[in-house]
C-alpha cells in the first residue's frame, strides 16, 4: 500500500462567503495551520421547533418545525514549544497563539468583520463558516509560569447564505407555513425574499397575517410565511 505525504489540516480565511465557497490556499487573505491534526472532531445538526397548541387527547403540546440551524463544528487545536513533536523547540508559544488569533477572530476594517473560513484537510473542504467561540486552555508551564503548551477549543457555525439555505430546507414546500422573527431592519418584501426568493408576495403576507400597515414591524414580532400556493405563486 502506497502512503503520501502527511498532510495538515489548514484555517483558509477569506473576506466573504463567497470567496470561501470558490477559493483555495492561493485566494486566501491569510491562513493558520495545525501542529497536528485533531483526532476527532464534532458536528452538531440543530432543529428549531415551537410550541403547538395541545392536541386533543394528548397530554402535551405538539412541537411545530420551524427551521434548521446552520451547522457547527468543534475542532482542538494544539500549541506546543517544547519540540518533542515537530523537533523544532522554541521559547514561547505566544507567537503562535497570537498569529492563530490574528486569523481567527481579528476584526478587519476592510471587511468591517471578522473573515469566513474554510477548513481544508489535503484535499477535501470540511467545512466553510464563522468562527463563534473560541477557548485557550494552558497546560504546561516553565518555572517562571511561562506557558509551553496549549490547546485551543475552536467553534465554527456554517454560513450558508440565507436563500441558499432556504432552499436546501425546501421551504417552498406546499404544506409548510413558516414562521419567523422580525429582526431590526427587517422588511416584509425584504422577509418575503428570503423565504419564497421573491419580494412580490408581501401584499399577500400582510394579509395573511392581518397587517393593516406592513411598512410598520416591530422586532421580535412573529411573521407567518404560508405555502407557496396560498400566495398564489405559479409552481
Amino acid at each position: 500500500m502506497a502512503y503520501g505525504k502527511l498532510e495538515k489540516m489548514l484555517i483558509l480565511a477569506f473576506d466573504s462567503s463567497e470567496a470561501a465557497e470558490s477559493g483555495g490556499k492561493m485566494e486566501a487573505k491569510d491562513s493558520f495551520e495545525a501542529l497536528i491534526n485533531p483526532e476527532t472532531y464534532t458536528l452538531d445538526y440543530k432543529l428549531k421547533f415551537s410550541e403547538s397548541g395541545q392536541g386533543q387527547g394528548t397530554s402535551g403540546k405538539q412541537l411545530k418545525y420551524e427551521y434548521t440551524e446552520p451547522e457547527e463544528i468543534t475542532f482542538e487545536f494544539l500549541f506546543d514549544n517544547t519540540g518533542i513533536i515537530d523537533g523544532k523547540p522554541h521559547d514561547s508559544i505566544a507567537d503562535d497563539i497570537k498569529k492563530f488569533k490574528q486569523v481567527l477572530i481579528e476584526y478587519k476594517g476592510d471587511a468591517h468583520e471578522p473573515r469566513h473560513f474554510k477548513l481544508v484537510w489535503g484535499e477535501n473542504s470540511i467545512f466553510k463558516g464563522r468562527v463563534t467561540d473560541v477557548g485557550i486552555t494552558y497546560k504546561m508551564f516553565k518555572t517562571d509560569g511561562t506557558p509551553i503548551r496549549a490547546t485551543a477549543k475552536v467553534k465554527f457555525k456554517s454560513s450558508i447564505e440565507e436563500q441558499k439555505r432556504a432552499a436546501k430546507e425546501n421551504k417552498q414546500s406546499s404544506d409548510l407555513t413558516h414562521s419567523r422573527k422580525v429582526k431590526l431592519g427587517d422588511t416584509l418584501p425584504l422577509m418575503c425574499y428570503r423565504i419564497y426568493g421573491d419580494s412580490k408576495y408581501y401584499l399577500k403576507v400582510a394579509e395573511a397575517n392581518g397587517l393593516g400597515n406592513f411598512r410598520s414591524l416591530t422586532p421580535g414580532q412573529d411573521i407567518a410565511f404560508p405555502p407557496i400556493e396560498k400566495t398564489g405563486k405559479q409552481r
